[in-house]
């Protein structure tokens, strides 16, 4: 006798993972799972209190599964640890001994004073906080830095607006007397547009430092909604004053949706053809701070949605040159090229996946592979002459196609493109939190994850 068929019904997702996140309402900790459907990635996760959330982290399902299956790397320990396991993630931050990575890029805020006060400030910064971190305090933040990295590969001077602290030059002094090998200030560009020998003195403190812009947009319009003033031609004094210098900088871009990510080859185009510029780090909006609240799920990109928009707008960088960073490729993309005539060259295709995931360190700096040293890491490095940065490129353009590499190269000649997410109370994974390797230094020896900082100790209850 044969069994009659069962029809079943089936849920109409794909369940691929668990997880676990935080109710976006009351910031508990939650189980969470992770769904395909019609090749978008969703987290669905439940709350006893306040029931089911369901928010998009991917629009593209395959580049998701490479980021979680391909692009993965063993994690790489602090020095130290400063804080015991008790709670569980994210209560324990310092960071833990279930901390799955060290820091790639230390944040040290100086100040909560700026002259702005950007609608979109995760920090709450603005010109009605006028405290500055004293010196002695602020070398004990970068002495715990060392202590947790041995040799921080890149450590931003941050705030509110760090330029304004009456000691700033000082506090550049005592970094550049600890072994920290990338130095970066987060500036507006207010101070650096309006006083060119306060870009002449940074110059003295280079090699080795950035300045890390922010550069939202390139209409007055846009930037008026997000920092609440016009700050084109501050934009543009501040990139002359630079460059007059010869200081280099990073452009940063916060990304909304449906506001300035229209923008994003132009920003590229424009990145490239300013000759201090190395390159353009585009960051989603995070709904956190003075930002909280803004209806995240209708301004807020993803990863591989702006992954796309930079192929399909530059028209210089394939989605392929676009690639995952190991240490943490759910929220961190990168690509890199080479400026040379008036050209620009993709460099990330000719890297060999299997040494970028199997090598040590962090794809930013590219500081700590030897496999990489020989024909990156001097390339990608900030720290270096003009002699070792030809020697370099001269080396990697012999695996170019029709490249002729010219009799000098420098820095200049470098131009990166980075996608850093900073995830929210609605996206926050705590597999990825884990993950995190931006930190924020603290007084007290603690290193927190950037995320877990802003939605959990920076305005504690």
């Amino acid at each position: 006798m044969e069994t009659p068929a069962v029809n079943r019904k089936t849920r109409p997702y794909l369940f691929y993972d668990t997880t676990a996140s935080i109710c976006s309402s009351c910031r508990q900790r939650v189980e969470a799972k992770i769904l395909i459907k019609d090749e978008r990635v969703f987290l669905e996760k439940w709350c006893p209190q306040h029931g089911f959330e369901r928010v998009l982290i991917a629009d593209d399902a395959g580049y998701y599964r490479q980021c979680r299956e391909r692009w993965i790397k063993p994690p790489e320990l602090p020095h130290r640890f400063a804080t015991a396991m008790a709670q569980g993630c994210p209560w324990d931050c310092g960071l833990c001994p279930d901390h799955m990575q060290h820091s790639c890029v230390t944040v040290l805020e100086v100040t909560d004073h700026c002259n702005l006060r950007c609608p979109v400030c995760y920090a709450g910064s603005g010109p009605e906080r006028p405290g500055f971190r004293g010196l002695e305090q602020i070398e004990r933040m970068l002495d715990a830095a060392v202590a947790a990295e041995g040799e921080p590969d890149v450590l931003q001077i941050s705030g509110g607006e760090p330029t304004l602290h009456p000691q700033f030059f000082d506090i550049l002094a005592a970094a550049r007397r600890r072994p920290i090998r990338h130095l970066m200030v987060n500036t507006n560009g207010i101070v650096l547009a309006r006083d060119p020998h306060f870009a002449r003195r940074l110059a003295q403190f280079g090699p080795g430092l950035e300045v890390y812009l922010q550069f939202d947009s390139l209409d007055d319009k846009v930037l008026r909604q997000l920092r609440g003033a016009d700050l084109a031609r501050v934009h543009d004094q501040a990139l002359a004053n630079l460059d007059a210098a010869g200081v280099s900088a990073s452009l940063v871009v916060t990304l909304r949706k449906g506001l300035n990510d229209g923008e994003i080859g132009d920003l590229i185009r424009f990145g490239l053809s300013q000759s201090c510029v190395r390159g353009i780090t585009f960051q989603p909006i995070e709904d956190a701070g003075r930002n909280e609240g803004f209806e995240g799920d209708r301004h807020r990109l993803t990863v591989s949605e702006i992954r796309r928009a930079i192929a399909r707008q530059s028209g210089l960088f394939s989605l392929e040159d676009v690639l995952p960073v190991p240490c943490n490729p759910d929220t961190l993309a990168m690509a890199y090229a080479l400026k040379l005539d008036g050209e620009v060259y993709p460099l990330t295709r000719y890297l060999d996946q299997e040494v970028l995931v199997g090598g040590a360190g962090n794809t930013i700096t590219f500081e700590r592979d030897p496999k990489l040293r020989e024909t990156l890491v001097k390339l990608f490095s900030t720290g270096l002459g003009p002699q070792q940065q030809a020697s370099c490129l001269s080396e990697l353009l012999c695996c170019l196609p029709r490249i002729e590499a010219p009799a000098a190269l420098e820095y200049r000649n470098v131009f990166r493109v980075l996608i850093v997410q900073f995830m929210d109370a609605a996206n926050l994974d705590l597999r990825v939190l884990k993950k995190s390797c931006v930190h924020m230094v603290q007084p007290d020896g603690r290193m927190i994850p950037f995320e877990a900082f802003n939605l959990f100790y920076r305005n504690p209850p």
